[in-house]
């Protein structure tokens, strides 16, 4: 049961996000999380690169329904949620855009919609395994199409001083960027868990550092401990 002051905790990650969710990262094992503002960010960037398509609004979240889809059940959390995360398991993205009209629409869909997927698995580490798509105006014929504007730039905190000794070993992983805190404490330590916040290297996949950093964090870490990592921005 979620508490009080979880749901508050919450609210407030998500309004410094400027909005967003935290994203589970690659599988329930993993024990990581993307912020939804980073990862929109590069999947706009994906989007606008397909011929004939201006992005518009784009959210990550979970599947409509009951949080099953394609017949896969929601997965439980086998290590701790960080407040504002969702449970591991399926994503959905919903994206609008514009259409020029001098390409077929079925053919710029399903180019936007494999760009996505890729973008989604192959840079960023996220399970998508569904891309509802909005087309929210057609361009007239013979009109180029504009282009997409950069997506804005992130707006998470800069580095904060972090006194934990095991932040040293955390910058020494190849493609962390900083140490941040957005949920928490960069070294965030509780009974039997210890989170650990970070920006990540423009260019490399959140998953695969995510997953560098725990490996070396549980290495250290006193044994049995939940150690999970949350990825809050890309720099």
């Amino acid at each position: 049961m979620t508490t009080s002051a979880e749901a508050g905790r919450a609210a407030t990650v998500r309004g410094r996000l400027r909005p967003g969710l935290l994203l589970p990262l690659g599988d329930p094992a993993d024990g990581a999380w993307l912020a939804e503002s980073a990862a929109r960010a590069v999947l706009l960037r994906a989007a606008g690169q397909v011929p004939g398509v201006v992005p518009g609004p784009l959210r990550v979240g979970l599947p409509e329904g009951d949080g099953e889809s394609e017949g896969e059940p929601a997965t439980e959390a086998p290590l701790p949620v960080p407040p504002g995360g969702l449970a591991p398991g399926p994503l959905r993205i919903a994206a609008d855009f514009a259409a020029a009209g001098d390409r077929p629409l079925p053919v710029v869909s399903d180019e936007l919609r494999a760009a996505l997927f890729a973008a989604a698995g192959t840079e960023l580490g996220l399970r998508a395994v569904r891309v509802d798509l909005r087309v929210t105006d057609l361009l007239d014929d013979g009109v180029t199409a504009p282009a997409a504007p950069e997506p804005p730039a992130p707006t998470g905190p800069t580095s904060p001083g972090v006194t934990d000794p095991l932040s040293t070993v955390v910058r020494a992983v190849a493609g962390v960027a900083a140490l941040t805190d957005v949920v928490g404490p960069p070294v965030d330590r509780a009974p039997g868990r210890l989170r650990v916040e970070v920006a990540v290297t423009a260019g490399r996949r959140p998953l695969d550092v995510a997953r560098a950093v725990r490996a070396t964090v549980t290495v250290v870490a006193p044994e049995g401990t939940a150690v999970t990592v949350l990825v809050s921005d890309l720099r």
